[in-house]
């Protein structure tokens, strides 16, 4: 039981809690153990948020600067009452990676800024009309195919940093699985961060980090700013991204929605254009797309504290984060060998949420169209198969999701009319 005593009802207020059972979103801790929440939110949050700049090419202190403004931004739009943390998207490593590799990187900022415009039209769509037709035009067997081959698409890029050190890579593989087994509660979740801290260590020993970029850095000034251009012929690159942050916003809500009792369902559409405004202000700037975190949420079920003071206090945390270069210089040294070891598993771990949005979701592989919406756009995507028409040049990831509509919709569609697809 929580013991309320009043504030003013303004908008950023919070009945204050004795810390008694669950801490609802509208309640607080006392301000030091709502920073110490906080905090713990931006070590949660920061492993996977650098990791996305780093891999990319992207300033790292953009990112951070960004992620804060976009989480604060998202607090404001959805009234102060859906906690929530935005940090980077992996949806996005692939497509960046080849419009920079073709356009250069204002190229793939200006893909960013597309992917948050859409998410912004289709949040204000589901929040006149709600999100069931989202649901329909994208069922778990879909929605699974698209995520997964998003992952798995990446497959050589990780394989790139890994054979660069061979050794450090390994190092990181082992420190990662032994963490996740070794170690509880926080500290087990943030075997990622531990791994690379523990490969960066052994990599500087051996002499296999630049450092000098980290002393010339200054410990507080703005971060590197770096505005997009707009390219036709990358643009369909960035579209699947759409359908993965539709979908991961939507989890995540309803996520949170189970663990509080409370129905956001009314919140999606504002959820979904928040993170669309937020991912339009870091592209415009040099920062990665974002989207809610799991992370955070894994925090909020092991605390019991959904507070969304703690999220304003990890916003303005990462959004200092952001104004030093020094922090930035020393994320941006993480050499190849630590980048091969933790996307080795990262990037199979996207993948594998694919399969978990089918197992969840008990989608029946017994059945062809589920088996055929499946196969064909995961080779598709996985081979990266490619098909350029004039000056629009669609890869894996793009001819995967859009085979994966296709498919299913087609076969459900002929197949009704036929009498050979039955609903079950």
């Amino acid at each position: 039981m929580t013991t309320p005593k009043t504030r003013s009802g303004g908008f950023l207020s919070w009945r204050l809690s004795d810390g008694g059972g669950v801490i609802g979103p509208d309640e607080r801790l006392s301000w030091p153990r709502t920073v110490g929440i906080g905090l713990q939110h931006v070590v949660a949050m920061f492993g996977a948020t650098f990791l996305v700049p780093v891999l990319t090419g992207f300033p790292p202190a953009t990112t951070l600067f960004f992620s804060g403004i976009g989480t604060l931004l998202f607090l404001v739009i959805t009234g102060n009452r859906l906690p929530s943390y935005l940090g980077s998207s992996f949806a996005i490593i692939a497509p960046v990676l080849a419009a920079t590799a073709s356009h250069g990187q204002s190229a793939a900022l200006g893909g960013i800024v597309v992917i948050g415009v859409l998410l912004i039209v289709i949040g204000a769509v589901a929040h006149v009309a709600g999100i069931g037709w989202i649901e329909i035009l994208m069922p778990p067997v879909v929605t699974g195919t698209i995520v997964a081959l998003i992952g798995l698409n990446l497959a050589p890029t990780a394989k790139t940093n890994y054979e660069q050190d061979a050794i450090t890579a390994t190092v990181v593989l082992v420190a990662l699985i032994a963490s996740i087994v070794l170690f509880r509660g926080l500290l087990g979740r943030l075997a990622i961060v531990v791994s690379v801290i523990v490969g960066y260590l052994f990599a500087l020993v051996r002499d296999k980090v630049d450092t000098s970029a980290i002393a010339d850095a200054a410990w507080v000034g703005l971060p590197d700013f770096h505005a997009p251009s707009f390219e036709v012929s990358v643009i369909p690159m960035f579209l699947p991204v759409v359908l993965v942050l539709l979908v991961e916003n939507i989890g995540h809500v309803k996520s949170v929605s189970t663990m509080t009792g409370v129905d956001y369902d009314k919140r999606v559409g504002r959820a979904l254009a928040a993170d669309g405004l937020a991912t339009v202000l870091a592209g415009s700037g040099g920062g990665s797309a974002t989207t809610t975190y799991a992370e955070n949420i894994g925090v909020m079920a092991a605390t019991k504290v959904y507070s969304t003071a703690a999220y304003w206090i990890a916003g303005i945390a990462a959004i200092l984060l952001g104004l030093s270069p020094k922090v930035g210089a020393v994320i941006a040294s993480v050499p190849p060998g630590v980048l091969g070891g933790v996307t080795t598993a990262l990037y199979g771990l996207v993948g594998i949420l694919g399969v978990h949005i089918w197992v969840t979701n008990r989608v029946d592989f017994s059945r062809p169209v589920n088996q055929f919406t499946a196969a064909i756009p995961l080779v598709i995507g996985i081979a990266d198969f490619t098909w350029v028409i004039g000056d629009l040049d669609f890869g894996g990831i793009a001819l995967g999701a859009g085979a994966a509509l296709v498919i299913y919709h087609s076969m459900t569609v002929i197949g009704r009319w036929r009498g050979t697809v039955t609903d079950r």
